[in-house]
């Protein structure tokens, strides 16, 4: 995909995803339902952490994949190596 087309399709995934989100609800609404208790924020809290730290074992076997050889990539060795350090 060219870079152009690249940027286009993620303008434009970005205005879908912001659109979702506007049409999610009223934020007091949300807040009124949640209420003062921290659990909720708890959660999404723990969640936060254990998706940063699975995206992070997921990019170290992406990393692997490529330098095996299972997964190809068009990108020269060096240009490689340089981005995923």
């Amino acid at each position: 995909m060219p870079p152009r087309v690249m940027r286009a399709y993620a303008t434009f995934c970005g205005l879908a995803l912001a659109r979702a989100h506007d049409k999610a609800g009223d934020a007091a609404m949300i807040a009124g339902y949640l209420g003062n208790i921290d659990h909720f924020d708890e959660a999404m809290g723990d969640y936060a952490i254990a998706y940063g730290d699975q995206v992070e074992r997921d990019y170290e076997t992406f990393v692997k994949a490529i330098r095996s050889g299972r997964i190809k990539t068009d990108v020269s060795p060096s240009r490689l190596a340089t981005a995923l350090r």
